[in-house]
This record gives structure tokens, C-alpha cells and sequence, in this order.
């Protein structure tokens, strides 16, 4: 299923998550103004790797350019391809704006930085002594992900659905929608440890964790678990 929008209407203007958005298209054209060996190097300097960020691996000179405990932060903000950075970024777009509104524009970056170090950390611990770069604002959009879940499942989430040859829309219910999306995380990452995989699934799965747990803390008082579409009015029902 590919979601293209739900019926979430927001009572505030999406700031954080339109900046967000340009930040990491911004930085994408950054990268594929560079050469193929250029871009490997920039990847391997502000990615996520785990054997240097738990130290059992030292990076070489000319990529020690920032301690490796930060490249969980910068990793946040690289791509490996325009469909990785689409289809992140369509995650955000739909889902983001309805968490920012229910947290307010500081809250909701803490909020998004916290689960996407969490999610590097996830990574991390699953795979300690790897040297791969890990990349992408995957492991963050995920904990947005878990966040709505709980604040509004009953939502409805236009989705294109895929059927051979032909494609079908269907409007689900976010709790659908987000529920098959976590499952196949889980899935995806028992056959990546048992066949090996290029995803950082880990991630996925601890940012979206995260999110769950962060929400409660970030979210404003009015704002209940479990909510219905906002009104069309766009604005909450009183506390």
C-alpha cells in the first residue's frame, strides 16, 4: 500500500515539517551534485556507522571529519537515492503535520530528533560491529508513525493499493494503514537476519517503538490517545 494523504485536517500551520522536508531535499541535491566517489565519502563521514560509534572500529583520517557519536544526528538528513528520499518524505508530509499540530513546533523537533536517535541506536544494537554506513530520515519518520498510531488510528488514509496489472484507492483507517506498515518492518527483519539485507529494519522498528513511548511526553495536555479525525473546522473539541 502506498498512502497519498488521510483526512487529518490540522489547526496549525505544518512549519517543522515543511522545513524538515526542504532540509533533506536541500541536502539531497547536495549529494547528487557530487561525484559517485565523492558522495561515497560524504556517506561514510556523516553516516551512521556502528563499529565507530561504539568504537570497536576507528575511521580513517580523511573521514573522521565529526565525532561518530554525532553521525546519528547528520545521518538523519543523507539519501541513498531519489525513491528513498520520496518515499520518506511522503511519510512525512501525510503524517507529520497531524503530530506537530498535536505537539506544537518546538515539542514536535525534540520530539523527532529523539526518535530518530533512538532509532539509530536500534540499528546500532543489532548489528554492533558493522561498517556500513547507516542512512536516511527513516528511523525518525517512523517514530512520527508510532505517534500517530496512538493519537489517531481512527483516521482515514487514502492509500494506492497495488492488484497485478492494475492499481486500486481505498480509504483504511490508519490503524490498518500503520499496522501492516510496522508488521512488514518485523517481517522484513527476520529474513534480513537470516539473508542478509541493505534496510537498516532495526531502525524502523525503534523509532516507531520510540515513538509510542515519546508521544505521551510531547503531546499537549488536550490532546487525547486514540482521537478521531479532527473536526473539519480544524480545531480540537474543548478539554
Amino acid at each position: 500500500m502506498i498512502p497519498l494523504r488521510d483526512d487529518n485536517p490540522t489547526s496549525t500551520a505544518p512549519i517543522l515539517t515543511v522545513a524538515l522536508i526542504a532540509a533533506n531535499v536541500l541536502v539531497f541535491f547536495y549529494q547528487v551534485s557530487l561525484g559517485p566517489e565523492a558522495r561515497e565519502v560524504l556517506v561514510y563521514q556523516f553516516g551512521t556507522i556502528p563499529a565507530a560509534v561504539t568504537g570497536s572500529r576507528a575511521l580513517p583520517e580523511a573521514l573522521a571529519v565529526i565525532p561518530p557519536i554525532f553521525s546519528v544526528f547528520t545521518s538523519m538528513f543523507l539519501h541513498g537515492g531519489w525513491l528513498h528520499l520520496i518515499g520518506n518524505m511522503l511519510y512525512l508530509w501525510i503524517f507529520g503535520n497531524n503530530i506537530e499540530d498535536a505537539m506544537g513546533h518546538v515539542r514536535y523537533l525534540i520530539f523527532y530528533l529523539l526518535c530518530g536517535v533512538a532509532a539509530s541506536f536500534s540499528h546500532i544494537l543489532s548489528d554492533a560491529q558493522s561498517v556500513i554506513p547507516s542512512i536516511g530520515a527513516s528511523g525518525a519518520i517512523s517514530g512520527v508513525l508510532g505517534a500517530y498510531l496512538l493519537l489517531y488510528p481512527r483516521a482515514r488514509v487514502l492509500v494506492l493499493v497495488p492488484l497485478g496489472f492494475f492499481t486500486q484507492l481505498m480509504h483504511i483507517p490508519a490503524s490498518i494503514v500503520l499496522g501492516i506498515w510496522f508488521l512488514l518492518q518485523l517481517l522484513s527483519s527476520a529474513v534480513s537476519n537470516s539473508q542478509g539485507g541493505g534496510v537498516a529494519w532495526w531502525a524502523h522498528i525503534g523509532g516507531f517503538v520510540a515513538g509510542m513511548i515519546l508521544v505521551a511526553l510531547f503531546k499537549k495536555r488536550h490532546v487525547r490517545f486514540f482521537n478521531p479525525p479532527l473536526p473539519q473546522s480544524g480545531r480540537y473539541p474543548d478539554a
